[in-house]
C-alpha cells in the first residue's frame, strides 16, 4: 500500500475507535488499536514527503499515549476523531 492509502486506513480506524469509545465497545477498541498500530508500522517504512513526516511524527507520539491510556472517555474519543480528521486532510501530502 502507498503512504496515502495507509494514512487513510489509519484515519478510518481512528474514526471507528472514537465511535466505539463513545459506545463502550472495549473489545472492538483493542482489535482496532492493534490493526491501526500495524498500519502505523507499515507507514513508518513507506516513503513519505518531508511535509507529511512532521505530521506523522506528532501523530505517532499522540497515538502511543492514547493507546496506553486506560481511561477511555469522551476526551480520548475526541482525540481519535481529531486525528482522523487531520490525517484525512494530510493524506494527500503523504
Amino acid at each position: 500500500m502507498s503512504a496515502q492509502e495507509l494514512t487513510l486506513n489509519i484515519a478510518v480506524n481512528l474514526g471507528r475507535l472514537g465511535r466505539w469509545a463513545c459506545e463502550g465497545k472495549v473489545k472492538r477498541l483493542n482489535q482496532f488499536l492493534e490493526e491501526t498500530e500495524g498500519y502505523i508500522h507499515q507507514l513508518e517504512k513507506a516513503p513519505k514527503s518531508s511535509r507529511f513526516q512532521k505530521t506523522f511524527d506528532i501523530f505517532r507520539e499522540n497515538f502511543n499515549k492514547l493507546k496506553n491510556n486506560k481511561k477511555i472517555d469522551a476526551a480520548w474519543a475526541e482525540m481519535m476523531f481529531t486525528w482522523a480528521n487531520i490525517l484525512t486532510h494530510r493524506a494527500r501530502l503523504a
